[in-house]
Parts: C-alpha cells; sequence; structure tokens
C-alpha cells in the first residue's frame, strides 16, 4: 500500500520532516517515491511551516494512496491557511 507520510531529517534537537509519498513497508526515512512537501515544527521569523503541492498530493489519494494521521492534520492545517490568504498570495 502506498503512503503518505513523514520523513525526519534536520539536526539534533531541531526536527525537520519531508511529506513523501512511499511504500507502507520501507523504512521511515528509505525509499520514497516522491517528496510532496515538508514541515518545519520549529519554523521562526519569515520561515513556513508547512509547504505542500496540492495537486499531487490530490493525485496521490485519488490513486489510494493513505495520509497518516499527522500528514491528514497538516494538510488540513494548509487548506484553512490557504483559503484564509488573499487571493493571489500564496500560503
Amino acid at each position: 500500500m502506498v503512503k503518505i507520510r513523514l520523513a525526519r531529517g534536520g539536526a539534533k534537537k531541531r526536527p525537520f520532516y519531508h511529506i513523501v509519498v512511499t511504500d507502507s513497508r520501507s523504512a521511515r526515512n528509505g525509499r520514497n517515491i516522491e517528496r510532496v512537501g515538508y514541515y518545519n515544527p520549529v519554523a521562526t521569523g519569515g520561515e513556513q511551516r508547512i509547504v505542500i503541492e496540492d495537486e499531487r498530493v490530490k493525485y496521490w489519494v485519488s490513486n489510494g494512496a493513505q495520509m497518516s494521521d499527522k500528514v491528514a492534520a497538516l494538510y488540513k492545517d494548509h487548506q484553512k491557511a490557504a483559503a484564509a490568504a488573499p487571493a493571489g498570495e500564496a500560503a
């Protein structure tokens, strides 16, 4: 089964996660099919906290990929932020 989940990166005590499409049998930071965004939980200043390529996520979900619980929550937050942003401005 194909999953959309987080792969950890970053330094010690400073996590950074890539949102990846991968086979559910692969290791957390193992081989992935495609990277569709990132999540930076310790973003400060002008850094973006969540960046997701909506079209690619919709494509994978339509082809049977399942999101992990955390990715589903992040995607929902991203959708809210995109809807709240003024027209013409990317969230």
